[in-house]
Order: C-alpha cells, then sequence, then structure tokens
C-alpha cells in the first residue's frame, strides 16, 4: 500500500473568491518561519507515532495556500524533515502547488535541486475576465512563461489546473483556456467544475444577485469540451477531473486517496489516514504552532473508521477512476445497481471491475449513491 505525506501551507497573498480552502493572507517572515518550525516538529511527531515498521514515503505534496509564497529554501527544508525523519523512497514523487505568479526561473531551479519533481501551476483560465471574477492575479500569459520555466529548470512533469463553468465564461473563453494550457505543453491538466461553497465571497456575489450561479448543463457541455479537446492532444483521463500524457504523467500522490493509501497530512487544518484512522489537525497556523512547540500533538480529532465506512470510502473514490472500481466492493445492492446502470449506459461491465462511460463521467455522484446506496 502506498504512503504519503501532505503538507499543507495555508498563506497566501489574497483569497480567491471561491475559495474556501484552510487558507490566510497577512501573513509576515515571522508566522511563515514559525510553521517551517511547527512543521518539522510535526514530522518529527510523525517518525514516533509510525514507528520504525512505517514504509518511507512514496509521495509527498506540498498543497496550500500558496506552498510557494514561502522561500524556496523553507521548502527544501520542510522536504529534507521529511527524508531524514519518515524517508523517501526510490523514484519518491515530490509535488508542490504554485501560482503562476508566485514563481520565477531561479525559484523553479533551487525546488528542482533540492529534490521536487513536479509542480502543479493554477492557471484557472487564459480570459482576463473569467480570472477577475475568480480574483485570480496572475495575467493570461503568466501560466505559460511558468511552465517554461519550469522545464527549463528540469522538472520533466508540470501540470496546470482549469475551473470551468465562471458565471460569464462563454464557450469561445473556454476553447480558449483549452488551447493555450496544450499550448503551453504541460503532461498533465486538472479541470474542474466551479464549485459556489458557502462562506466564500462568491457565494455571496450570487446570493445577493451581483452573478448568476454556475449552470450544471454548461458545466457538462465544458465537460465535454475538455474531454474531446485533450483526448485528441494526446492526454487521456485517469481519474473524472485529471488528465495525463501517460501513466507516469499522472499524480501518484492523489492516486494514494483514490485507491484507500495511507498517509499523514501535515500543517494546519491538514487531515491523515493511517492503518484505518483518520484524524485532522487544528486549523490555525498559531494555535498549531503553539501546540507544536509545547511538544504536542495539533491534532483536533479523530474516528476511526469502520469497515462499512471503508468500503463505502473505496466504492465513493475508487468509481471516479479510468481504471474502474473491484466489482468485490460491492454488496448484492451494489451489484444490482451496477447491472441497471449499465443498462443506462452510465457504466460498462466486466467480471472484476465497474468503470463509468463518458455519461456516467457526467453523472458519477448518481452513480457513486446508486452503488452504494
Amino acid at each position: 500500500m502506498s504512503f504519503g505525506v501532505y503538507v499543507h501551507v495555508p498563506f497566501c497573498l489574497t483569497r480567491c473568491g471561491y475559495c474556501d480552502f484552510n487558507t490566510y493572507v497577512g501573513s509576515g517572515a515571522d508566522d511563515r518561519e514559525a510553521w517551517v518550525r511547527a512543521a518539522i516538529a510535526e514530522i518529527a511527531l510523525a517518525r514516533r507515532a509510525l514507528g520504525p515498521s512505517a514504509p518511507p514515503a512514496d509521495t509527498v505534496f506540498f498543497g496550500g495556500g500558496t506552498p510557494t509564497l514561502l522561500e524556496a529554501g523553507q521548502l527544501a527544508g520542510v522536504l529534507k524533515a521529511i527524508g531524514e525523519a519518515l524517508g523517501l523512497a526510490d523514484g519518491a514523487e515530490v509535488t508542490t502547488e504554485a501560482n503562476p505568479e508566485d514563481v520565477d526561473a531561479g525559484a523553479l531551479a533551487a525546488l528542482r535541486g533540492a529534490g521536487f519533481t513536479r509542480v502543479s501551476l493554477g492557471m484557472q483560465s487564459a480570459v482576463g475576465h473569467v480570472l477577475a471574477v475568480l480574483d485570480r492575479r496572475h495575467t493570461p500569459e503568466r501560466p505559460a512563461g511558468a511552465v517554461a520555466e519550469a522545464r527549463a529548470a528540469g522538472f520533466e512533469h508540470v501540470s496546470l489546473d482549469l475551473i470551468y463553468g465562471t458565471p460569464g465564461e462563454t464557450d469561445a473563453d473556454w476553447e480558449a483556456s483549452l488551447a493555450v494550457a496544450l499550448a503551453a505543453a504541460p503532461d498533465h491538466v486538472s479541470a474542474y467544475a466551479l464549485s459556489v461553497e458557502p462562506g466564500t465571497a462568491l457565494h455571496a456575489r450570487v446570493r445577493r444577485g451581483a452573478l448568476p450561479a454556475p449552470d450544471p448543463d454548461v458545466a457538462a457541455d465544458r465537460y465535454l469540451a475538455a474531454e474531446a479537446t485533450l483526448s485528441r492532444a494526446g492526454l487521456a483521463w485517469y481519474e473524472i477531473s485529471n488528465w495525463a500524457a501517460g501513466p507516469t504523467a499522472r499524480c501518484r500522490h492523489n492516486l494514494g486517496y483514490w485507491r484507500d493509501g495511507d498517509w499523514w497530512g501535515v500543517g494546519p487544518g491538514a487531515h491523515s489516514h493511517v492503518r484505518g484512522e483518520r484524524w485532522w489537525n487544528v486549523r490555525h497556523p498559531a494555535a498549531y504552532a503553539r501546540r507544536l512547540a509545547a511538544g504536542e500533538s495539533p491534532a483536533a480529532g479523530c474516528e476511526a473508521l469502520d469497515a462499512p465506512t471503508r468500503r463505502f470510502e473505496r466504492v465513493m473514490l475508487g468509481v471516479r477512476l479510468a481504471e474502474g472500481l473491484d466489482r468485490a466492493l460491492l454488496g448484492p445492492a451494489g451489484e444490482a445497481a451496477a447491472e441497471w446502470l449499465a443498462d443506462d449506459g452510465l457504466v460498462e461491465l466486466s467480471p472484476g471491475r465497474v468503470r463509468l462511460t463518458l455519461d456516467g463521467r457526467l453523472k458519477a455522484d448518481a452513480v457513486v449513491r446508486a452503488l452504494t446506496g
């Protein structure tokens, strides 16, 4: 079974209007250095808790927030601590997320030299008015430049993240974003439908009528356009929202989540899943740092996952994968549902697997409810 380490860097220069992640703006150098010390302390705690028999990490993922708001040397120091305390498997995948405007050639070269193997850039759109609705700071041209700089720094694996269905986005806008993304020649693209989450600035704008709510039918059309365009360019879907140029370009860290692997989440608000237990850290960076400075666990809560819960989650996540779901995970009701889902053209059945069709990918939530109902 895979073992990964997720590192949550909670700092941002500004908060995007659609974002409901655990992020904080206005941090200074002292806050960031306190986070580094606390993260390294939690890594040491993880070593003690996991025990000597735990496998080395075969994936590490720095997410946020904006990890690249930290200096490259700070990120490298945390990665070094992971390697020394937990170990890194041969050929480990090490990813950092980055905003295109927060990295340059020097920082990317330093990260590559420190052992990072993959960078995921938040492009979202190539159209100015769409970026403005999303409160993104970069210019439409900057993501392509960041991809080129990452390639020049030696990154073999570069991903671009896109968002579709933004209010005001047209079919032509989405086609332009896909074209610009592909022209930059990433080997991985993620594309997500815009979700309006309660408590966000975007939610407030939609609620008061300043923006229309995203249209699910439009989102479905955007997804079909993405599938057609990306597949023609040689990027094949391997998870509902992710396309890669080949098996080596897939995000192994995220595959660990979808395949029910174990991971330790480092950082404020980070979640962990190890040996059938799940826990989550306190959310605020100051509270997180205080606990670790005092030699205390940063965990805010935990739960032991019983067998039915684990099976439900394995079905919920596994059905999203192009490789399909192991039919052994389905009970009698799930098997019966799989048969009528196949009759409706939403899944394809083989002796051992249940795989989504293209239509099934558009209705994946309903498929999951049927298989787990």
